[in-house]
């Protein structure tokens, strides 16, 4: 001992190991408690649930739009002047209905120009007709007339007539321009817009871009809807949607859908689908904005869990299953949802088991108790 005093650095080594032996047998202790801590951690409690196979149906909210199911603008084919107005706005009309009147007194003179070149063409026609009958006739007799002559006569005769026929066409071009003074209406309807004035100079040459009127079919409406492409896949032209509209909030109406474009808009990403909705009463307006709720019967057979279940981070989206009590993420795409069911698509088999209250605190690999 006093050997080891006489030595201090021998004395100061042995009491620096004796420290580190101590620190040593600390230091795997607390790794011992930390292991089990650990351990105890990982071991998450949950509540497992069956993954199940089937379909589910669901609706989805988008905004539509009522339009005429027929709409026309009306306008003056030839320049003149509004002479009578015989409808305004509201009014309904029935098809062929005279809506105004309009008049050109160019067109009655090139009536009359074209009916007189038809009185010309035709005393024409006549003349070289008779010319050509004589001299058939004198033809008869033997070397009389030449046939070269009575060739040229028969040539001149035809002339006359096919200008005869084309002065008969110049004037039913020009009659035509006459039916162009009556607007008349193509089919049933309302005239939602009125234009012009008595007195108005209408037509190609017009100031005025705007139409005489504007008529609609209002007791049929197309509700038009934009779909969007994730949904197309369960779009079924036999299905009935269910909308409403602001005016009138407290009513629900309901349409069969008719038509689906079968295309999808390259600036919306989505498909058209219109439904024919009957307005004999006239409550819903056209142009009105419509909440509509479209329904989506799934197509395709699915995995079927509970809504909880699906965790989407910013990475992925996915179910933990359990297997022999270990959480293993599987990466599934999601369906449709109703209520608090979801459809999947992953790496799932019917009868695997899954957390019901999915979160990504459930680590990959990590131990977990039902």
């Amino acid at each position: 001992m006093n050997s080891l005093k006489n030595n201090p650095i021998t004395f100061l080594s042995i009491i620096a190991f004796a420290a580190s032996l101590l620190s040593a047998c600390h230091s795997d202790k607390n790794e011992q408690q930390a292991s089990k801590q650990q351990d105890t951690v990982q071991a998450v409690s949950v509540v497992l649930v069956p993954v199940q196979k089937g379909k589910l149906s669901t609706t989805i909210a988008v905004p539509g739009e009522l339009i005429p199911y027929q709409q026309v603008d009306l306008y003056a084919k030839v320049n003149s002047y509004v002479k009578t107005l015989l409808v305004d706005i509201g009014s309904e009309v029935h098809k062929g209905q005279l809506l105004a009147t309009l008049e050109a007194p160019e067109i009655n003179s090139q009536l009359a120009g074209a009916q007189s070149r038809i009185k010309q063409q035709e005393a024409m026609y006549f003349a070289s007709k008779a010319t050509y009958d004589r001299l058939y006739s004198t033809s008869k007799t033997p070397g009389t007339v030449s046939q070269n002559d009575l060739e040229q006569a028969e040539a001149k005769k035809n002339s006359d007539l096919a200008n005869v026929e084309a002065a008969k066409s110049s004037y039913k071009e020009v009659a035509a321009n006459l039916n162009y003074l009556e607007i008349r209406a193509p089919f049933d309807g309302v005239i939602s817009s009125r234009n012009v004035n008595l007195g108005a100079y209408v037509g190609p040459g017009g100031k005025s871009t705007d139409p005489l009127f504007v008529l609609q079919d209002q007791q049929r409406l197309r509700l038009v809807v934009s779909v969007p492409e994730i949904y197309t896949g369960g779009l079924n032209a036999k299905d009935q949607v269910t909308f409403s509209v602001a005016a009138l909030p407290n009513q629900k109406f309901t349409a069969q859908v008719k038509r689906i474009a079968g295309a999808l808009d390259e600036k919306l990403r989505s498909e058209r689908v219109e439904m024919d909705v009957f307005n004999k009463d006239k409550k819903l307006l056209p142009h009105t904005f419509a909440e509509v709720n479209v329904p989506m019967p799934s197509r395709d057979s699915a995995f079927i869990v509970p809504k909880t279940a699906v965790v989407m981070s910013t990475e992925k989206v996915f179910v933990v299953k359990v297997v022999n009590h270990r959480a293993v993420w599987v990466d599934v795409k999601k369906g449709f949802q109703s209520g608090d069911l979801m459809e999947v698509y992953g790496d799932l088999k019917t009868g695997d088991k899954v957390a019901k209250q999915a979160t990504d605190e459930i680590r990959n690999g990590s131990e977990v108790k039902d």
